[in-house]
């Protein structure tokens, strides 16, 4: 730790700082993860720093900056650091995301765990932003085409489908077989509501 803020002190005004100063960074916050005050004094001095945004780059520090973040309470800072991290791990940064949310939340109601019906809920209510998922977020909703074709299915033959149908319905609308499973069993299940 010495020997990091040291180099820190040193290479201060570098841009970019020396490759092995960030790699050290890494490696630090990976290993005071569970350390706060350690990690909370390694943080700010990277946050003080002019080049913080070269640190920014290891999934490491990233997770490091949002942890203290929000255990200091300052979640819309985590958040702001997210959107403009340069990290290569999207997928991870997206669980931060939804961490720094599910976390807001359990605070709100005074509770150290989430339903996954409150998560899905905060999730729902929270999505990424673009710079962390550029091709926005799955669309798990059929087509319209697709719908009007199992409706129609299930009202003129049957809501309850053999496995050859299925298979059959599968291969013309380019489905797996599970998936028109599924369909028809969440179809039933509306249909009994």
């Amino acid at each position: 730790m010495k020997q990091f803020m040291a180099m820190l002190k040193k290479n201060e005004n570098k841009h970019p700082p020396p490759t092995k100063l960030l790699n050290l960074a890494g490696q630090l916050c990976w290993e005071l993860q569970g350390s706060s005050p350690s990690l909370e004094e390694l943080v700010e001095a990277m946050m003080g720093c002019k080049n913080k945004r070269y640190f920014l780059t290891n999934i490491h520090v990233v997770r490091a900056f949002v942890s203290v973040h929000i255990h200091k309470g300052q979640h819309d800072a985590a958040c702001r650091l997210l959107e403009c991290c340069e990290a290569e791990e999207k997928e991870e940064l997206m669980q931060l995301w939804h961490e720094i949310h599910y976390q807001r939340v359990m605070e709100k109601y005074q509770t150290n765990v989430l339903t996954p019906l409150q998560k899905f809920r905060c999730r729902k209510r929270n999505p990424p932003p673009v710079s962390l998922c550029p091709e926005g977020l799955k669309n798990r909703n059929y087509s319209k085409e697709v719908r009007q074709h199992l409706q129609r299915f299930a009202a003129e033959v049957t809501a309850n489908p053999d496995k050859k149908q299925r298979d059959r319905l599968a291969r013309d609308m380019d489905l797996q077989p599970t998936q028109v499973y599924n369909w028809f069993a969440n179809y039933r299940r509306r249909q009994k509501s």
